[in-house]
């Protein structure tokens, strides 16, 4: 029996991915260069990538490149983009029925604490989750499973317990590392990305209940 959920944040809950490589889109077009989004898929879902766009755009224009004057231009071109962002459709319906099913809901994340706090207050979420792991509780990100293990251990609950939701092979293959069911929800940049691993492909939430899932014998 399921009786806890775990979010994914970026491009799950909200989809901060798909402006966060648009933006870089248009910094790598400013000077002349395409960025290619199967190269930047490696940093989607982590934040231990070795690979970063500003290396990646000096070297594609083989010259050096100030990394900070780059990484504000980024920021100042995604902050235009995600200003009037909403949940990802079904998102505040899977809320709300976990609500009413009486689970408990957690969220991992490998972004930073500020960065999700911000956007959950700013969605009116922050209320929704007992559980809150992020990057900085962890020695890594994902697709190492101990976010997922964080979250487990907040909800007092087992991998068995559990459902997972994300939107990223990283994210995938960190809830089930962990153990967990997960169910894949991919977002416009993730959608073309093999989530071979996951338990069930969505194209939304919105296209099948929590309930229905949990009655699911997959899910059982």
């Amino acid at each position: 029996m399921r009786t806890a959920i775990i979010f994914d944040f970026d491009g799950t809950i909200l989809d901060t991915e798909t402006p966060e490589f648009d933006a870089w889109q248009e910094v790598y077009h400013s000077y002349g260069a395409e960025l290619d989004a199967a190269v930047y898929a490696q940093v989607i879902g982590t934040t231990d990538a070795t690979w970063s766009p500003e290396s990646h755009l000096a070297s594609l224009l083989g010259r050096p490149l100030d990394p900070d004057l780059l990484l504000a231009d980024q920021h100042d071109r995604f902050e235009r983009r995600i200003d009037a962002a909403a949940p990802r459709p079904g998102v505040l319906a899977w809320l709300d029925e976990a609500r009413d099913l009486g689970l408990r809901v957690g969220l991992a994340s490998s972004s930073s604490a500020a960065w999700v706090s911000r956007f959950l207050t700013r969605l009116g979420l922050a209320d929704r989750f007992s559980a809150v792991a992020t990057r900085e509780r962890v020695a890594l990100s994902k697709p190492d499973p101990e976010l997922y293990r964080v979250a487990l251990s907040d909800l007092g609950v087992t991998a068995a317990d559990a459902v997972a939701v994300e939107d990223s092979p990283n994210g995938v293959a960190a809830a089930k590392s962990a153990g967990l069911f997960c169910v894949a929800v991919p977002n416009p940049m993730t959608a073309g990305f093999s989530l071979a691993r996951a338990d069930l492909r969505l194209s939304s939430l919105a296209d099948m209940s929590l309930n229905g899932i949990l009655r699911d014998r997959r899910a059982e």
